[in-house]
């Protein structure tokens, strides 16, 4: 897979500093950024701007990071929106498997417990592995479905 031209990024305040220096390094790249906020280091709530994100990541069709302080309650509400499947990813092999394996079309970031360099090397890894399909596809089509 070719890195993508675009790509969603959405953050909550804890997030926040971290999806600022993903933004320049991404750019840097060449890639279109959607930013759908926050913008500052103040308090939000992340549930209205992940779900902005995940709204982007659809109608885009392209792949988005969302960044939270550990990531979880993002991968949770990004996961709430139909049509996408976030994984939280802590290091280079699950952002490798969320694509692989999952056909993960965002990734979810720990601002609090993330360095800088580890979040670029994920998103690298994250932005440039292809889907493997095969038995894994029959496992996203009984997420689709699952109540």
């Amino acid at each position: 897979m070719t890195t993508p031209e675009r790509i969603v990024l959405a953050a909550d305040h804890a997030g926040f500093t971290l999806k600022e220096a993903i933004k320049v390094y991404l750019a840097e790249k060449g890639i279109d950024i959607v930013d759908v906020g926050t913008f500052s280091d103040e308090s939000v709530d992340y549930p209205e701007i992940i779900r902005k994100g995940c709204s982007a990541v659809l109608e885009h069709d392209c792949l988005g990071i969302v960044f939270g302080g550990s990531g979880n309650g993002e991968a949770m509400a990004a996961n709430k929106v139909s049509g996408i499947r976030c994984a939280l990813c802590y290091n280079e092999d699950t952002s490798r498997l969320a694509r692989e394996h999952n056909n993960a079309n965002v990734m979810s970031l720990g601002g609090r417990l993330t360095d800088e360099e580890s979040a670029k090397n994920m998103v690298d890894v994250f932005l440039t592995t292809d889907f493997e399909g095969g038995r894994h596809q029959r496992r996203i089509d009984d997420l689709e479905t699952s109540v």
